[in-house]
Parts: structure tokens; C-alpha cells; sequence
């Protein structure tokens, strides 16, 4: 359970899209997370507001998730997750991790410098300040799905192709791997809509069964709305489903009810 909003918000964070702006200040998501597709296991939110952060405009994302129900009780899981990116670079200037897992808490800052290429990590709790390299366009773990939206083009994405994206998280650097598996048409709470299937890699071990044990469907539209995303478990799996939105820049299309 106490990975399960960290995996929610870091998948959510993966979406594609075509070259064109995907989205808008008042933009919001809201997920309902279950476990094995029917045990209710609590939710997960995004939101896009404008900002001002040391003077220039970006646009602050903020990512929210938390158990519910029974499961509270014995192991309270409450993230937060924000980010501020530049409006016409889309890249991040700043990180925020707040997070408490079960008593597990992390109070995180990153203050990303793109013209020297270090970011500057706060530990909160800590009250400790470290430095670190990164490459060239790297984006944290919210600012990676708003950037995918605005730059890649999807309109003639071929199954087998690869996306890779520099990520900075924690305190290094590393490329996160999506791979385009097909276009299929699902149904949801909204009606049945096409929608690109994509496969990112991950770590084997411990909660996951293998490699490629993540599944993400995005809307195939301008918004490139994540509408699913299931994570096959050691034990079970965990679903991730679109239950509410609002603020969207582009028409939603949906094929049928």
C-alpha cells in the first residue's frame, strides 16, 4: 500500500502527445484507485494553475493522493507532489515532495538551475542542502507527463517505438523507457473511446512480476487524457481509472456510451 499513490502519480505522470498545447491552467484529474479492480483503495488528483515563482510565469502542477477506507486505518497513505514549469520551455524550475507512507515521511525541495545544470535538493526534515548534476531538458516526475503532452508527436507513432525521457528524482539522473504498444478502443465510466496503449519499463523485484508489468491507455485526442493504468503486483494488481476531469483545453472525444 505505501507505494500505491507513488506509483498512481508517477504513471499519471507519463502521458503523450501531439506537437500542439495539450492543456490549460484549470485543468483537473481525479483517479479512483482500486486493488485487483475492485477493492476500493482510495484516489489520486491533478492540477494545473498559473503561477508566479522568482518572477516569471510557469504553471504549478499539483499532484495529491491518499488511501481510503479500512485500509487508513491501519496504514495511513497522504502524498503530495508538485511541480512549476515554464510556460514555453516546459521544464521544470521546481519539485516538491511532501509525503507520509505509513509513518515513512519526506519533506523534499528541488530547485533545478538549467543553465548550469544542477539541482539544488533541500531536505526539509533534515534541514540538509546537497547539489547534484543532470542533464541537458531533464524533468521531474510531474513535469515529465505535461512536457510528453506538448512535444511528442503521436499522430504517426508505429507500435515497438520507444520514448526516452531524462528524469530527475530522489538525487540522480536516469532515463525512463516508454514503449507504444497499440491503439484500442476501451470503455469507461464516460462511454468507449480510442484510446494509445503504452508500456513503461520498470524495475523488477520486490512489487513488481517482471519488467514490463505496467500498462498505460491515454486518450487518442489533443488532450492525451490518462484514462487507465494497471500494475500487475507481486500479489494482485493495482487499477488506476479516470473517474473525474475538468478545465480541458481540447474536445474529449468519445465514440459511444
Amino acid at each position: 500500500m505505501k507505494l500505491l499513490f507513488k506509483i498512481t502519480l508517477f504513471l499519471i505522470s507519463i502521458n503523450l502527445s501531439a506537437q500542439n498545447k495539450a492543456f490549460q491552467d484549470g485543468e483537473w484529474f481525479k483517479f479512483k484507485v482500486s486493488y485487483s479492480g475492485f477493492l476500493s483503495a482510495g484516489y489520486a488528483t491533478l492540477k494545473v494553475d498559473n503561477a508566479i515563482l522568482n518572477g516569471q510565469e510557469v504553471y504549478h502542477v499539483k499532484g495529491y493522493g491518499k488511501n481510503t477506507g479500512l485500509s487508513r486505518i491501519f496504514f495511513k497513505v497522504e502524498d503530495f507532489y508538485e511541480t512549476y514549469m515554464d510556460k514555453k520551455k516546459d521544464i521544470p524550475y521546481r519539485f516538491v515532495r511532501d509525503i507520509n507512507e505509513g509513518g515513512h515521511t519526506r519533506d523534499i525541495v528541488v530547485d533545478f538551475d538549467h543553465k548550469n545544470n544542477l539541482a539544488l535538493v533541500h531536505d526539509r526534515k533534515k534541514n540538509t542542502k546537497n547539489t547534484f548534476s543532470f542533464p541537458d531538458g531533464v524533468q521531474d516526475m510531474l513535469s515529465t507527463f505535461y512536457y510528453l503532452r506538448n512535444n511528442v508527436n503521436t499522430q504517426n507513432i508505429k507500435p515497438g517505438e520507444y520514448t526516452d525521457v531524462n528524469m530527475f528524482y530522489g538525487d540522480e539522473s536516469f532515463k525512463f523507457r516508454l514503449k507504444f504498444l497499440r491503439r484500442e478502443v476501451i470503455k469507461t465510466k464516460f462511454g468507449k473511446i480510442q484510446t494509445l496503449v503504452f508500456r513503461p519499463y520498470v524495475e523488477s523485484g520486490r512489487v513488481f512480476k517482471e519488467k514490463e508489468s505496467l500498462t498505460v491507455w491515454i486518450s487518442d485526442d489533443n488532450n492525451k487524457i490518462p484514462l487507465k493504468i494497471v500494475a500487475d503486483l507481486a500479489v494482485g494488481s493495482i487499477v488506476a481509472e479516470l473517474d473525474e476531469y475538468k478545465g480541458l483545453k481540447h474536445w474529449f472525444k468519445i465514440l459511444a456510451n
